[in-house]
């Protein structure tokens, strides 16, 4: 199990549910990528998330930053400097706009800010509602817009709508996410939409959001998603929902990092399975 332990934590699995998502949109709009924007797409997740470990593990770091440091997070250190490099090449065989790059770097160091040791930035680390969204928001934009390659004024109601079910569905998962680290949060002064909100408004949020996906679901064949795709995205929908239950209650650290996290390879294979 070590292979997948080091797959899982090193976010490599969630590198390539990132993919996944990509080909899924593009399934759902009915159109062809290319294989570099696919792995762009897979070494700027793993870069970002690699980044924001060793970030995190610097922000709260006693001292300065030893060779024992350095040894003991060799990894991800070599990985984000591996998938940034991966990244670059990709970037120069895709024809993927330099602004999207931009756009999606600044997204994750806003992301990232909160960790930064700068008094001025404090401000930030009180805007939890905004963290979470912030998070949802990046990943819709990495795994929904950039794989459409298309400029802000050319998109039509069919992306739009692909769009913001995304935004809905990484959402419901960072609330997942976000619940689950309550009480490290606190602990470190970090804020995010569950300590912001009460438990009941938090709950009451979750649902309305899994109302919202699975009421629109029914609206996607107006959208160019065919009968067998709109069914496997309600399938998605309603196990996003069966394991949000789970998580209320105590979980391990496979139930997050796989099936969690999985919901995405899970929705992604489900729809390229309804579109055989």
């Amino acid at each position: 199990m070590k292979w997948l332990h080091f797959i899982l934590s090193h976010s490599i699995f969630i590198a390539i549910c990132a993919v996944a998502l990509a080909f899924q949109t593009v399934q759902l709009r009915h159109f062809n990528s290319t294989f570099p924007v696919y792995g762009f797409i897979f070494f700027a997740t793993l870069s970002s998330y690699n980044f924001y470990w060793v970030l995190s593990r610097l922000s709260f770091l006693e001292g300065s930053v030893t060779a024992g440091f350095l040894k003991k997070e060799a990894i991800p250190i070599s990985l984000f400097v591996f998938s940034g490099a991966g990244l670059l090449f990709c970037l120069e065989q895709s024809s993927i706009p330099f602004n999207f790059v931009l756009t999606a770097c600044l997204l994750t160091v806003f992301y990232s800010i909160p960790l930064l040791p700068f008094t001025f930035l404090t401000f930030i680390r009180r805007l939890g509602v905004l963290k979470t969204i912030m998070l949802a928001f990046t990943w819709t934009y990495v795994t929904a817009f950039i794989p459409l390659q298309k400029t802000y004024l050319l998109l039509d109601n069919a992306d739009l709508f692909i769009i913001t079910r995304r935004f809905l569905f990484m959402f419901m998962l960072c609330i997942i996410f976000d619940s689950r680290d309550i009480a490290v949060d606190k602990l470190r002064g970090l804020r995010s939409l569950a300590t912001d909100l009460s438990p009941a408004i938090l709950q009451l949020l979750t649902y309305s959001v899994f109302i919202v996906l699975f009421g629109t679901n029914f609206l996607s064949t107006s959208y160019g998603v065919t009968s067998y795709q709109s069914i496997a995205l309600q399938v998605s929908t309603i196990a996003l929902l069966v394991v949000y239950f789970y998580s209320i209650r105590k979980q391990g650290y496979l139930f997050y990092y796989f099936l969690v996290d999985g919901l995405m390879l899970f929705s992604a294979l489900s729809t390229f399975i309804a579109s055989i």
